[in-house]
């Protein structure tokens, strides 16, 4: 079986900076990061005036999959609490867009086991019946028109209406929650504003909401998310208002956006891997698990996150990072590493292993919504693939204009209508 060939680029190693912002419309950065792999797997780049900011002092950048693993799972050595993003945002910034991401322990570990008891495989099982409802309403939908928009009607809408379900926030405020998290992420992109501030004012926006909703929660309990964590306490320690506003905002946004865009583009992979697409279809339920991990490496939704070294001296693969450097944990490019993965740059559903860091490299910011984020894909694929089974792409997607999130905004799909099923009896 022949091996998919390494992705290349013209620029020498040594030329590759992504504080040049230039470098991220051109169309080689999946070769910039197989040569960085090759040549200088931890590289020093710069950082450019961006969203008004002056530049920071610059950054420390790892690619190999091993590397970002050993980063991810030293907390005590490289910490979050000064920014997961690389530039330094105003403190305000952080209040509303980081939350739980941007704390270290003890603090991170409080905040963890308040919420993380929404997000066990009990509870994802727990959801299991919804989780299939909302897809089969999904395609219903959709599926009489013969062409959709792909990430809006169905890509979004599943994740999207499965985290306000948790949440409990009603069907009429999802379009609402929808919007405002794409100004959230968008905001290097001119279509979402181009600016923080956009940003800004749609977190505000939802940390606003968020509020009400907890106290209508302390006052009249319900068995949803809302309520579980507005009653929790650990240690004594309960969430203030505003610390449940930002978890809030970063819960609606993480749950919504990143299994969107890992659909999308399984979607788009499907579409121009033919023969991967009929080894799912042709035993889809033996094939799903090691098809949904091949669609989170694939898509790798969250191209990187920061961290801060927080000692004298350490080193990083014989690199020494000096106290209060920042170090940028690149997950798209350890995804292909080929020192961990046979034939990387393969779509390949029945990859196994497949140790991918599309959830994070492990360690105490591991993604909660993991096992959720698995179940929605596979049951998204499900309904798509036995329903409407020439569904494809039939048009170039709108890419995202971000270094930070791999997103879709819009994608044309096409398929032979067919009649809605309806609600399960």
């Amino acid at each position: 079986m022949a091996i998919t060939p390494t992705p290349t680029t013209d620029l020498a190693v040594d030329e590759i900076d992504f504080g040049n912002l230039d470098l991220w419309y051109r169309d080689d950065i999946p070769g910039m990061f197989a040569k960085l792999l090759a040549e200088k797997p931890i590289s020093r780049h710069s950082e450019p005036e961006i969203f008004g900011l002056a530049p920071g002092p610059g950054y420390w950048m790892v690619v190999r999959h091993e590397d970002v693993q050993h980063v991810s799972r030293h907390p005590e050595l490289f910490i979050s609490g000064k920014g997961t993003n690389i530039p330094d945002f105003p403190p305000e910034v952080y209040e509303f867009l980081g939350s739980i991401i941007n704390m270290d322990p003890p603090q991170h570990t409080r905040f963890r086991l308040i919420v993380n008891r929404g997000f066990t495989p009990h509870q994802v099982a727990a959801l299991e019946q919804s989780v299939h409802d909302r897809a089969r309403a999904i395609v219903d939908a959709i599926c009489e028109k013969g062409k959709c928009d792909f990430v809006d009607e169905i890509a979004a809408a599943l994740p999207l209406q499965i985290i306000c379900e948790m949440m409990g926030v009603p069907e009429s405020e999802y379009r609402a929650i929808y919007d405002n998290t794409n100004i959230v992420l968008g905001a290097s992109d001119p279509e979402y504003g181009g600016e923080i501030s956009a940003a800004f004012t749609a977190a505000y926006e939802i940390w606003t909401y968020a509020q009400g909703l907890r106290a209508d929660r302390l006052k009249n309990p319900r068995d949803d998310l809302t309520t579980k964590i507005a009653q929790a306490e650990v240690d004594g320690h309960s969430l203030t208002p505003e610390e449940f506003g930002s978890f809030f905002v970063l819960l609606v946004v993480a749950g919504n956006e990143t299994t969107r865009n890992a659909i999308s583009h399984g979607m788009l992979a499907l579409t121009n891997h033919q023969d991967q697409r009929k080894i799912w279809v042709d035993d889809f339920d033996s094939v799903a698990p090691t098809a949904v991990e091949e669609i989170i490496r694939w898509s790798t939704p969250v191209i990187h996150f920061r961290r801060t070294c927080a000692v004298a001296d350490t080193e990083i693969a014989g690199q020494k990072i000096k106290d209060g450097e920042k170090v940028a944990l690149w997950y798209s490019a350890a995804n292909r590493d080929p020192s961990m993965f046979d034939d990387p740059y393969a779509f390949d559903v029945r990859r196994d292993p497949n140790e991918h860091l599309g959830f994070g490299g492990g360690g105490p910011h591991f993604c909660l919504g993991a096992h959720l984020a698995r179940r929605e894909i596979s049951v998204m694929f499900d309904e798509l693939l036995k329903r409407l089974p020439d569904i494809e792409v039939s048009g170039e997607p709108a890419y995202l204009q971000s270094n930070f999130i791999h997103g879709i905004k819009r994608m044309p799909a096409t398929f032979t209508p067919t009649r809605p099923l309806g609600p399960r009896s």
